[in-house]
């Protein structure tokens, strides 16, 4: 048994039942292809089909490996659809740092070009629906939650200044509540269609201070600190790496910038999927904490609604520290 006495300061000394417990973990862990696992689900979650492609491994070889490192605990796994999908655990703090050497080994070359073409490939999915999605926008958000569900709230966290940025703006609405609120406004879609649409919506109710970009977070990220306040809106699940959209985001804001995220619950209803060209069914609070987390945000307040339709609406205010 070990010496409590030889703890070092400020931590816990290891019980017995601790002590197996992370050897067993870290025996998991402790095979060359399982840490480049690790390694990749840390910013993003892949689809087993997704994973073989990157790692080159049939499936059967593949699951075996993710069903070690999830009976230890360090991935979890949810469904969407047919297909599950996994991420890694944020695990002990022992196990954080011991991963966050891990995190700074690159990726190989073939690995990053692998990845870069999943990623390739789940935007051009989300272009494709969008470009036919304009003129059934309103019938398809009317099935999951309209925006006057979210929208009053999300304004009534908003703190004014010089320029905020939308991204994803939909038909509009909340242009409308930044214009007044700021002195320039910019909304940055990825889908023309949807773009045309908020720029009409716009033009109806005179706003003269909104720059309309169409293009995706990386051209924000080309902006650096130039927000004080940044609005994502009812976007993330539709999107296929949500974690680098904050990360883009985070390079956005100018120091003590606001960023408010309106998403939804995680949730079991697939048939949004195909309804309304949902990438992700959903998000658990605590993900979004933590992707805001490693973008380098901090968490503020934030807003939980329950619909009649089963679906659950959170906002999501994040901080970029002083």
């Amino acid at each position: 048994m070990l010496d409590s006495s030889n703890a070092l300061p400020g931590q816990p000394s290891p019980s017995d039942d601790q002590i197996p417990q992370l050897a067993a973990t870290l025996k998991a862990a402790g095979d060359p292809l399982r840490l480049e696992i690790l390694r990749l689900l840390a910013q993003d979650s892949y689809s087993v089909l997704e994973l073989c492609r990157i790692f080159d491994l049939r499936q059967p070889a593949l699951s075996h490996h993710l069903k070690v490192l999830a009976q230890a605990g360090l991935v979890s796994k949810r469904r969407e659809g047919n297909n599950l999908f996994y991420r890694r655990t944020a695990g002990s703090e022992l196990l954080q740092q011991l991963f966050a050497g891990l995190d700074q080994l690159p990726l190989t070359e073939t690995r990053a070009e692998n990845v870069a073409l999943i990623a390739a490939e789940r935007a051009e999915a989300s272009r494709r629906f969008f470009a036919d999605y304009g003129n059934r926008f309103r019938e398809q958000q009317e099935l999951i939650a309209s925006y006057s569900v979210y929208g009053p709230q999300v304004a009534q966290l908003l703190k004014p200044g010089r320029h905020a940025l939308e991204v994803g703006p939909g038909e509009g609405e909340f242009l409308e509540e930044l214009a007044n609120r700021f002195g320039t406004v910019t909304a940055l879609d990825l889908s023309k269609t949807m773009l045309e649409r908020a720029q009409e919506f716009a033009d109806e109710k005179g706003l003269q201070n909104i720059e309309f970009v169409c293009d995706d977070t990386r051209a924000a990220a080309a902006r650096p600190e130039s927000a004080d306040c940044i609005v994502v809106n009812m976007v993330l699940h539709h999107t296929p790496e949500p974690a680098q959209i904050l990360h883009d985001l985070q390079k956005t804001l100018k120091v003590g910038g606001q960023l408010l995220v309106t998403e939804l619950h995680d949730h079991t209803q697939d048939w949004a999927r195909d309804a309304c060209g949902d990438l992700w069914l959903g998000f658990a609070p605590q993900q979004l904490v933590e992707w805001a987390a490693d973008a380098g945000l901090q968490k503020g307040r934030s807003v939980h609604s329950a619909l009649r339709n089963g679906f659950q609406i959170q906002i999501q205010e994040f901080v970029k520290p002083i």
